[in-house]
């Protein structure tokens, strides 16, 4: 197989290149970044792109699987318009490119509780790109909804804090299907689950994705 990647240089994209360049299952792994990476391997492929200009990099978007681990907070990106332009239109864009390119399979990292009906901007905008990559007509479509994230050496003060809280009340039996979720499991499923595409449309959730990291190969 050929996999193509977005979000490869984040938390949950770090774990998943790591994991494909030793499957022997994929062939070659084909990532997309702003910036340069110093990773090298002998199945990797480099590409330093503009997200702004698909122009210039949608003829490159071909293989058998894209993963879509692009993201970023909002206060990383400094407002809510910036963040949406990361976190829907670079994936938008390049869920369609894979489309015209005939990539059979995408596995998206969406959020939970993600819906377009949503009060809220994060979840909001979560639901809004899954519900437009769902109209593309990919063949096989896996959609992620993890809890919170354990990311490794992670500074962000808001997250360590929200974790703490879920892990207290995980611990008096309260809110289990939403126990964080470390980022190597995640990509550990991701990997799974686009090896034995099952139905059309496939969401994930809580301990679903913990249930697809487990399963054998």
């Amino acid at each position: 197989m050929h996999a193509l990647i977005i979000g490869a240089t984040g938390a949950t994209g770090s774990d998943l290149v790591d994991l494909l360049l030793e499957d022997d299952t994929f062939q070659r792994i084909r990532i997309f970044v702003r910036r340069p990476v110093a990773l090298q391997h002998e199945k990797l492929d480099v590409h330093l792109i503009d997200f702004d200009r698909p122009e210039q990099w949608e003829h490159l978007v071909k293989g058998d699987v894209l993963f879509s681990c692009l993201g970023t907070t909002l206060q990383a990106a400094g407002s809510k318009k910036a963040q949406w332009k990361i976190d829907y239109d670079y994936q938008y864009q390049f869920a369609c490119a894979a489309r015209k390119n005939n990539v059979q399979s995408l596995v998206l990292v969406s959020s939970g509780f993600a819906s377009a009906k949503s009060p809220f901007f994060y979840t909001k905008m979560k639901g809004q790109l899954e519900d437009d990559i769902r109209a593309l007509g990919f063949p096989y479509l896996h959609i992620f909804r993890p809890p919170s994230l354990i990311r490794k050496n992670s500074d962000r003060k808001g997250e360590l804090l929200g974790i703490k809280f879920i892990r207290f009340f995980n611990n008096i039996g309260l809110f289990c299907a939403q126990r964080p979720l470390p980022t190597d499991v995640l990509a550990n499923a991701l990997t799974k689950v686009s090896k034995n595409p099952i139905g059309r449309v496939k969401i994930y959730s809580g301990e679903d994705i913990w249930e697809a990291a487990n399963k054998r190969n």
